[in-house]
């Protein structure tokens, strides 16, 4: 293992949180729990409801949601939406898109379903990606999904509808929904979870759902002798709670309010246009560094492709990724290290919009401290 030099402290950041999700949560998030009358008390009484609506409505402000497209909200994260999207939206088979961890495990809960028949996927290798192309008639193919931001890789995807009649598209916008522009009417699901470019915790979806979608939904849940849908899936039962500003069961009421802080705190900012800004330089600058580095470089080689939200950086062999990582968990700087069987030597630094300029910047010059030392 090579022997890391000692940090200065007046290199550090301010605030070394740079993970892929969770990710940082402002103190004035925090300081929104202490709320009368919200923590601990009822989900379904006014003052809950009434944040449920604001953060409802910041998100159809910040993501210029289409008119008669829906803001929902689920218990689950979006992993739980996956098996939602499997039992209401996906009526006989799907087309995935899969380059890298989270695209492959959408397919895998369609690969899982009873109900449905074997999933078509298309795949890349990690760092790059494949557009989804229509599907024949007779391969039966009633949606397609795909990643917005891939987030074990760092790869982002444009955002497009497969031209295929009557069929639905679902994309999955959980690392970079909030941070980066997205046309929705290109689709008919966008769902994510709130613990990354939102910065809140973990345990609830938003999905945006258009009339497509809704109505598909609808129909594969009142089918009569149709599949068996458990509650806790049914986005018929989301969707009218929802229009209620509320959930099915009790939410993770924090997850919620520290989200509608920071929806709010987003907007005032100055909407889309300044945040996707903010991510735009703060990836730049690694992306920038890395490449006239003589021991790194951007692991997604299309800058195209390159995520503004998750810069991933590969490093030569002389150094290993892993214990550059743990020695700056030491010094305080958490959570960069590669994805988990992604099995590159590499670092992610998440490039939120909470997380500052100038501690990405202190973050680059910590690494070079310790790479001159040692290269």
């Amino acid at each position: 293992m090579v022997a890391f030099p000692d940090i200065d402290p007046v290199l550090l950041p301010a605030d070394g949180r740079f993970g892929c999700g969770p990710s940082v949560v402002r103190i004035d998030q925090l300081e929104a729990l202490f709320t009368p009358l919200l923590m601990g008390t009822s989900h379904r009484a006014a003052p809950v409801r009434s944040v449920v609506a604001s953060l409802k409505e910041g998100l159809r402000t910040l993501l210029n949601v289409p008119d008669g497209y829906e803001v929902v909200l689920g218990n689950g994260g979006a992993s739980a939406f996956w098996d939602a999207a499997c039992a209401c939206l996906i009526s006989s088979r799907a087309a995935f898109g899969s380059w890298g961890a989270f695209g492959a495990k959408f397919a895998t809960s369609a690969e899982r379903a009873p109900h449905l028949a074997a999933p078509l996927i298309d795949e890349a290798v990690a760092g790059s990606l494949v557009t989804l192309a229509p599907r024949s008639a007779a391969e039966g193919v009633d949606a397609y999904a795909y990643p917005h931001n891939e987030t074990s890789t760092g790869v982002t995807s444009p955002i497009y509808r497969v031209d295929a009649p009557d069929a639905l598209t679902l994309v999955d916008g959980t690392s970079i929904a909030g941070a980066a522009p997205v046309d929705l009417t290109q689709v008919d699901a966008y769902y994510f979870s709130l613990q990354k470019a939102i910065g809140s915790d973990g345990g609830l979806w938003v999905a945006v759902l258009s009339p497509a979608a809704i109505e598909r939904a609808r129909a594969i849940e009142a089918a009569p002798g149709g599949r068996w849908i458990p509650q806790f899936l049914s986005l018929s039962a989301a969707i009218d709670n929802s229009r209620k500003d509320q959930t099915l069961n009790t939410p993770a009421l924090a997850t919620i309010i520290m989200a509608q802080r920071q929806v709010a705190w987003l907007n005032e900012l100055g909407g889309m246009e300044a945040v996707a800004t903010h991510c735009a330089r703060a990836s730049s600058l690694v992306y920038d560094w890395a490449s006239a580095h003589p021991a790194l470089y951007p692991f997604v080689a299309e800058e195209a492709w390159r995520s503004p939200v998750t810069a991933t950086i590969e490093i030569n062999a002389d150094v290993k990724a892993s214990d550059l990582a743990a020695h700056l968990r030491a010094h305080g700087i958490v959570d960069i290290g590669a994805y988990r069987g992604v099995g590159a030597n590499q670092l992610r630094i998440g490039t939120w919009p909470s997380v500052q300029i100038g501690d990405v910047e202190a973050l680059l010059e910590c690494i070079d401290y310790c790479l001159e030392r040692v290269l």
